[in-house]
């Protein structure tokens, strides 16, 4: 139950995203809902192998490579959901942060005492 509220919520701030930055655009909730299933999908299959490959280079920015990983995964997300644009990888680390930013507020508001 918790785990699809926080992908109800994810959607809900992938469609704001979509609409506050205009390198990035959703067509629709569906879509958003989509995009969150497959942005948890790509960061639990994905992001550990790429934080393996990429693990020198993670290591001499210290961490911040991962930034970069996160977007790759946004735009990775962007290749294979119809529907949700993202201009470039500029605009996916943004929208990227931006999603972080939003899901920690929004996580703290379900958070189990």
């Amino acid at each position: 139950m918790k785990t699809l509220i926080k992908l109800l919520l994810t959607a809900i701030a992938v469609i704001v995203l979509g609409y506050l930055l205009p390198g990035v655009s959703v067509t629709s909730f569906l879509t958003a809902l989509v995009v969150a299933v497959v942005i948890a999908l790509l960061r639990l299959i994905v992001k550990p192998i790429l934080i393996i490959l990429t693990l020198p280079i993670t290591i001499i920015t210290f961490g911040l490579f991962l930034l970069f990983i996160n977007a790759i995964i946004i735009l990775l997300a962007g290749y294979f959901v119809s529907g949700f644009v993202v201009d470039g990888i500029w605009w996916a680390l943004i929208f990227s942060l931006l999603l972080s930013l939003f899901q920690s507020v929004l996580f703290a508001l379900i958070k189990e005492e």
